[in-house]
């Protein structure tokens, strides 16, 4: 039984070993690839890295920092929404200030007032009550001097008909009511003339100087909504509603740094590509006029025609492509756009890397 067994095993191996010396025999077709490597179109030309960006006149893309600092109150666009010029795109929670503009207009108002009071001087009521206190005092003048004339006369009639102290203390309030309508009069002149001018120049200064204050806590109110500059899309929002941002801009998580609150490009019908240009190939490239280049997208066999619109005249190290801010290596690289029309490619985007071949026509 047992000989029965090792035997049965045995055949069961040797077919087994035919079997699989039949399987690796056998040859399998290789299968086609998603898409063809890239190749030089040119007979001449250089390879660079490339990241495609929204078409701007100079620079980037715009980069959206607040001036003021707080919590994001209202997100009002979208990432990938277009805004036109002067469309508010957040706000940021201005209670605080607010509230110090709200009292600065209210001392610029107050301080208003009084300027305007002052130049309307003499108040027609105030006038009023000068002019009877002149009355007034002519009235007492008109008294004092009647009973020191009786007192006059009648003393130089007979001398012992009236002391001597009496005559003196009429005499005395006489020259009183003269001196109180010498006063009146100067006081009713005084107000007559309104208020003095230099203190009409100081308050001028002062409410001057609070209006101002006012429109700058106003100005500074205005920057607590953050609105565009120009038309555009926005191409990434990193803050949400509830998060605490600052003129350094928003704290990312994910990269723990901080980078722009928004940032935009220009309209999408023309895109542009940023290329870096090894420092080392520099004397290989061609003149401006006589530039041509052609870029493909990776994972693809898109293949797109670039117009050359300007070099960067400075050369800066590699890490603008790469971000890696700990390079050990110090490779510098000239930046060159080109442009492109995006039409019906929907699937390009801004920030994505591309390999392109510079050529020479």
């Amino acid at each position: 039984m047992r000989n029965k067994i090792i035997i049965l095993i045995s055949i069961i191996g040797l077919l087994a070993g035919v079997f699989s010396a039949y399987l690796f025999r056998i040859e399998r077709k290789p299968e086609p690839p998603f898409f063809k490597p890239i190749s030089n179109p040119y007979q001449n030309a250089i390879y660079v890295n490339g990241i495609i960006e929204s078409e701007q006149f100079g620079g980037s893309n715009i980069n959206i920092y607040p001036e003021v600092s707080g919590q994001v109150s209202k997100l009002f666009v979208r990432e990938g929404e277009l805004v036109s010029a002067g469309e508010t795109l957040l706000s940021i929670d201005n209670s605080v200030q607010k509230a110090t503009t709200e009292q600065l207009k209210s001392q610029s108002e107050a301080a208003l007032a009084l300027l305007n009071e002052l130049k309307a001087e003499p108040r027609k009521e105030t006038l009023d009550i000068a002019k009877s206190q002149v009355d007034l005092a002519q009235a007492s003048l008109k008294t004092a001097r009647d009973q020191y004339n009786k007192r006059r006369i009648s003393y130089d009639v007979d001398s012992k008909s009236i002391s001597k102290d009496a005559l003196d203390t009429a005499e005395n309030s006489f020259n009183q009511a003269a001196a109180g309508l010498d006063v009146a009069r100067k006081q009713y002149e005084l107000v007559k003339a309104g208020a003095w001018s230099y203190d009409i120049a100081n308050q001028e200064r002062q409410y001057d100087a609070v209006r101002q204050t006012y429109n700058a806590a106003n100005a500074l109110l205005q920057k607590y909504d953050v609105k565009s500059r120009v038309d555009g899309v926005v191409l990434a929002i990193n803050a949400a509603t509830g998060s605490y941002v600052s003129s350094q801009g928003a704290y990312n998580a994910y990269t723990q740094e901080v980078g722009p609150l928004i940032v935009m490009g220009g309209r999408q019908e023309n895109l542009a590509v940023r290329c870096y240009v090894d420092e080392i190939l520099l004397t290989r490239l061609p003149a401006p006029e006589h530039i041509r280049a052609q870029l493909s997208i990776r994972g693809t066999d898109i293949k797109i025609p670039l117009e050359f619109v300007r070099i960067q005249p400075y050369v800066s190290p590699k890490i603008e492509l790469s971000n890696q801010r700990q390079e050990k290596v110090d490779l510098r690289v000239l930046p060159v756009i080109f442009r492109f029309q995006k039409k019906a490619l929907t699937r390009v985007y801004p920030g994505q890397l591309v390999d392109v071949y510079i050529g020479e026509k």
